[in-house]
């Protein structure tokens, strides 16, 4: 065994974060560790790393046999651990070999950098790796998946024994994640031991050899992936058995809440991205909206919310009334809300507490002389943190250190207390396990039973055929197929998304 975690506790201030986690780890293994949001991942992670340092917590870590009290993160790199977070740590300014090398450059005598010496060097990580990129190109330049990549060559560049692998493949298109996947599968052959951190339970049982499943702070069990299923791993996650993952109720459609017709968009550059699209959207009704990355998905949405592009052609209409290319706040006030994909970035104040972040988009609602009424402010974000069952000490929790799936929440509860009636979601389910994610499809649910509509952006195909009524495949801005829910297989989907126009 390369690493073994024996009996770790790990207490915060009115919260026990681990109280008893222990697995192990061998050499040229690829160890899977599931489990819902806040059961405990990111903190063992931490404590793995060196972030959480020895004597801030109960139990024992060894490495290699010895225990390892590591008092920062120099101190595992040292010992051969590396951590691949969610959010890449990459300089995009800077080539791939600056980022390989970054903090440990090559130099000359003198101190100045050896910069040929450091191109060539990332040449050969690069090629050892059989990763094909250019050791000189930006990595502003690069793809996501792409950067996964570099990150991963900048982790084994230090000799790292342990990869700590935090959703790798959170942000990756489907040819992105296999390639991922593969280069994994090389570095298990060539002994480099993985711990695979992933709530997408077909690549756990893809790529692991043993799983580890985490609640609560505890660790339930580890089993061979071969000796278990899904189904078993989520009854352990969530503590039941999970029948329906998608429990899509369609209610009966009614009136046309948002129309678009040959909508248009231009980027900030005048380049053309949204090209002619024309659909409505019912209440009552989820409307899907699939397509590979760069399909115009995300920026769609962004443009409705009046947070993206310049319109050059078409109108888009909601609740009956002509709605003009505004800002944000003009859609709001309107009825239309956004759940962003990038949640950390656009959809909250990571510093502020649940409250300031739950009712910065309503705050005219509790507004009185312009003074904010800070009694009903309480009474409104209190309803709606009981509501979502938030996992948090209260409403001053800072936002910052909630798990995913609870930010996710609070991102959800703000756009609900905007009164929507109609809500656009984009990747609402991204980055949070399988729990939160049945809590959202019932959210859902609810939402379009009381008359409301909702537009459903999603990377994952079951996803979009499991929940929407009806969905539109997009491809390079255009909408390229449209199925009811009855005749969408992912194979169709699949065959629109890749389609290069309409159809």
């Amino acid at each position: 065994m390369v690493l073994r975690a024996q009996h770790l506790i790990k207490q915060f201030p009115g919260v026990t974060a681990l109280s008893d986690v222990s697995f192990d780890l061998a050499e040229g293994e690829i160890h899977a560790l599931c489990g819902e949001n806040g059961a405990g991942k990111s903190t063992l992670i931490k404590l793995l790393s060196g972030i959480h340092p020895h004597g801030s917590y109960q139990g024992r870590i060894e490495v290699g046999g010895v225990e390892a009290r590591f008092h920062s993160i120099a101190d595992a790199t040292r010992a051969g651990i590396s951590v691949i977070y969610q959010e890449l740590a990459l300089v995009d300014e800077m080539t791939v070999a600056e980022n390989i090398f970054l903090g440990c450059e090559p130099r000359r005598s003198g101190g100045l950098v050896d910069w040929p010496r450091m191109f060539r060097e990332a040449k050969a990580l690069l090629d050892r790796f059989q990763v094909d990129l250019n050791p000189e190109a930006a990595v502003g330049s690069l793809g996501v998946g792409q950067k996964q990549l570099v990150e991963i060559v900048k982790a084994l560049g230090k000799n790292s024994r342990i990869l700590i692998l935090d959703e790798p493949t959170a942000a990756l298109a489907e040819h992105e994640v296999q390639v991922l996947l593969e280069i994994l599968r090389d570095l298990r052959r060539r002994g480099i031991a993985c711990i695979y951190i992933s709530h997408k339970l077909e690549e756990v049982f893809a790529i692991a050899d043993r799983i580890t499943v985490l609640r609560d702070g505890c660790s339930i069990g580890t089993r061979k992936a071969a000796e278990t299923s899904q189904g078993e791993v989520i009854a352990q996650m969530v503590g039941r058995e999970l029948k329906d993952l998608f429990p899509r109720r369609s209610p009966a459609r009614g009136e046309v809440l948002l129309s678009v017709r040959q909508l248009s968009v231009k980027d900030a550059s005048g380049r053309d991205r949204l090209h002619d699209l024309s659909f409505d959207l019912h209440e009552g009704e989820v409307l899907g909206l699939g397509g590979l990355m760069g399909a115009g998905r995300t920026e769609l949405l962004m443009h409705l919310h009046g947070a993206w592009g310049r319109r050059s052609g078409g109108t888009v209409t909601l609740a009956g009334k002509k709605l003009p290319q505004g800002g944000p706040e003009q859609t709001l006030a309107a009825g239309m809300a956004l759940v962003s994909e990038d949640r950390r970035r656009f959809g909250l104040v990571l510093e502020q507490g649940i409250g300031f972040n739950l009712s910065l988009s309503s705050l005219a609602e509790v507004t009185q002389n312009a003074l904010i009424q800070a009694r009903l402010e309480t009474q409104r974000n209190r309803a709606m943190f009981d509501q979502l069952r938030i996992k948090a000490s209260g409403l001053d929790a800072i936002v910052g250190r909630l798990s995913g799936g609870n930010q996710q929440k609070v991102v959800i509860g703000r756009a609900l207390l905007t009164s929507p009636r109609v809500i656009l979601l984009d990747e609402p389910t991204r980055g949070i396990d399988v729990g939160a994610k049945l809590e959202v499809y019932e959210w859902v649910n609810q939402l379009t039973a009381q008359g409301c509509a909702v537009l459903l952006a999603s990377s994952e195909l079951p996803e979009l055929i499991g929940m929407s009524d009806r969905i539109l495949m997009l491809a390079n801005g255009r909408i390229s197929g449209s199925f009811s829910r009855a005749e969408a297989t992912q194979e169709k989907l699949m065959q629109a998304a890749l389609k290069a126009s309409s159809a």
